[in-house]
């Protein structure tokens, strides 16, 4: 399932390389907005404050919106911009309440947890430990947040109970996308985050889960089964035909076909 998921999100990534390219240039415009323009108000710190906080929410608003509109392209269609002007109506809730929650996980990390471990005690030293674990099952759960908001569920609380119920369910998924996602956003430093950049991590996120759910459609229709041992091969015949097979030709000459 990993094998085919990782060909399918390049597949789509390729054939979409210039919408994901022009999402990603957006996102670099929307978070130039929390670096560059606090600076400027240096003389005003209250409304640099202000500007940079509005900067990171926007940036999770966007993010939100992207997601939506990548579903589409791991539904093997595509999204038009108009689409993802829509999205924005929709979206930012979740973008709100996932900016939120970053915000929250930066607090932990840069101030809690240094805290405590600065007490020079055991007892410091096993609530640091408790509180970077816990952040860790955040961060573990909630990348499929956004995905989530995307193709299952527009209620926050509920999209919060499922990605935990997904990650109980398929840890090993869960860290191995986590790392996935680091990889790819590492990579794309060195094309300027142009490709495959967040955007790129947001499709993989909702192939990811597209595919994942195939797994529970089975288990509603054969209930009582091994959970542990899924019939990926059956679960992905149909994908595996829709998504097909490619030459280095076909790349990059698609239209010799």
């Amino acid at each position: 399932m990993i094998g085919f998921l990782l060909k399918k999100t390049f597949f789509d990534l390729w054939d979409n390389l210039f919408r994901v390219a022009l999402l990603n240039i957006g996102f670099i415009a929307s978070a130039a907005i929390p670096v560059f323009i606090p600076p400027l108000l240096q003389s005003v710190p209250v409304l640099g404050a202000i500007a940079f906080g509005m900067g990171i929410l926007w940036c999770f608003v966007y993010l939100a919106a992207a997601a939506l509109s990548l579903k589409a392209v791991s539904d093997y269609g595509s999204f038009g911009f108009g689409d993802f002007f829509m999205h924005l109506k929709s979206a930012w809730p979740a973008g709100l309440l996932m900016g939120g929650v970053v915000f929250l996980i930066g607090v932990l990390i840069g101030v809690v947890i240094p805290f405590y471990l600065s007490l020079g005690s055991l007892i410091g030293l096993l609530l640091a430990a408790v509180i970077f674990w816990t952040i860790m099952l955040g961060v573990f759960s909630f990348q499929f947040f956004l995905a989530i908001r995307a193709r299952l569920d527009t209620k926050l609380p509920k999209i919060s109970k499922k990605c935990l119920l997904i990650f109980f369910d398929n840890p090993l998924f869960c860290i191995f996308s986590f790392l996935y996602c680091l990889v790819t956003l590492g990579l794309s430093v060195f094309v300027a985050f142009l490709f495959p950049g967040p955007a790129g991590v947001l499709l993989y996120l909702d192939e990811a889960l597209r595919l994942r759910l195939l797994k529970y459609d089975w288990l509603e229709v054969n209930p009582g089964v091994n959970r542990r041992k899924i019939p990926w091969d059956v679960l992905l015949i149909d994908e595996r035909e829709k998504t097909g097979t490619r030459s280095f030709k076909n790349f990059i000459f698609p239209w010799k076909d």
